[in-house]
């Protein structure tokens, strides 16, 4: 009697290079996602202002999609968060090698719609810093643009040897990195940025950065009878043509070129407010403003009253607007205007508490943790 007997499956084994690249490529797209993503976390709405500048740019630029892209704006900061919590655990699930064929197709969408949005801001010059890497890494459009084709490419390449891929039981491993990834991103809105990267940060000294941190450097690309010529210094015999400046050492650049502060009665204010010791509570604008922390806020501006801690507000909202807030909502203090993006990128809750002496930032609260008069003097003595 004859056994009966199967053929075993053939596994896919493949050439031990092409293994070793898959897996190479494996960790790279996965650690790169799981870096992006808690970058991101850690400032979510930093991304949400990102993403409402590609909401505002789309409605313009599509007028039949308008309607779609107005409604997104309000929910910019849930995608926000849940953009960044989905890139960290898909980094996760593809370095753990859970459900490799789900991952690798749901990296693959989201990278093409990371493509899209860079392509389409490289192209046109539409939001010209993608926020990939948020403040930690700023990237030029094309430059970001490359990296998600790259990305792309390496993903693609995973997919066509995801057979190669186990399918482990790691699914603990990725619900841990969902529970933490929130977490991160709720605490960063709840309580501003663990980890503040932008030039308004404690420690930080505003006329410092407002002054490059070494002498400029440029070339100068000219031309002269059809052929393409650099100098350092621009040529002073005649015939060239310029072409281009370039900066050779773009870091020097000033960190921050566009604070400024004013209002009607005294103008400009700017210099001043690095003179001394100022408590600036930012409004950003009356719309989304917190109504549950006026308490707090009337008793520190009325705490810090003749003390060595001068209490001001600081908002983008004038005219009657603030002046009717102000009086609606009993604030007692001076009220000096900047720029909305400039207020936005100093704090990113509204109100919030901003404190300098002497030009450096030494406090910076939440609308959560709006702190008392005490504290505030104490941080100054």
């Amino acid at each position: 009697m004859e056994a009966n007997l199967t053929t075993p499956p053939k596994v896919k084994t493949g050439t031990p290079g092409m293994l070793i690249a898959a897996r190479i490529a494996r960790y790279l797209v996965g650690i790169i996602f799981i870096i992006s993503g808690l970058i991101k976390l850690n400032d979510p709405v930093g991304t949400q202002i990102k993403l409402e500048e590609y909401f505002e740019v789309f409605a313009q630029d599509l007028p039949s999609l308008h309607g779609f892209f107005e409604a997104l704006i309000p929910a910019a900061l849930l995608i926000s968060v849940v953009m960044c919590v989905l890139e960290v655990v898909l980094g996760v699930a593809l370095l753990a090698s859970y459900k490799p064929k789900l991952t690798t197709w749901v990296l693959l969408l989201l990278v093409s719609y990371f493509t899209v949005l860079t392509f389409y801001s490289a192209y046109f010059n539409k939001v010209t810093d993608c926020g990939c890497f948020g403040d930690a890494l700023k990237l030029k459009p094309w430059t970001s643009f490359t990296k998600d084709v790259v990305l792309m490419v390496l993903i693609l390449f995973i997919i066509g040897h995801r057979n190669r891929m186990p399918s482990r039981k790691t699914g603990w491993l990725v619900a841990l990195a969902t529970i933490f990834s929130i977490g991160l991103g709720v605490y960063a809105i709840e309580f501003l940025p663990p980890f503040d990267l932008l030039p308004y940060a404690v420690g930080k000294n505003i006329p410092t950065q407002m002054k490059p941190s070494e002498e400029l450097r440029y070339k100068y690309i000219v031309t002269k009878d059809g052929k393409e010529f650099e100098f350092e210094k621009y040529p002073t015999e005649g015939g060239y043509t310029f072409k281009e400046m370039v900066l050779l050492n773009e870091n020097a650049k000033p960190k921050i070129t566009d604070y400024r502060v004013w209002n009607d009665a005294d103008g400009d204010f700017t210099q001043q407010t690095f003179e001394g010791n100022k408590l600036f509570v930012i409004i950003k604008n009356v719309k989304d403003f917190d109504t549950g922390s006026l308490p707090a806020i009337r008793s520190l501006l009325k705490g810090l009253q003749g003390s060595s801690v001068s209490p001001y507000i600081l908002t983008s909202v004038g005219g009657t607007e603030i002046e009717a807030f102000m009086k609606e909502y009993q604030l007692d203090a001076k009220v000096y205007q900047a720029d909305a993006t400039v207020l936005k990128t100093i704090m990113r809750s509204n109100p919030g508490t901003w404190l300098l002496s002497n030009g450096t930032v030494r406090g910076k609260w939440h609308v959560n943790l709006t702190p008392s008069p005490e504290e505030v003097i104490e941080l100054v003595k």
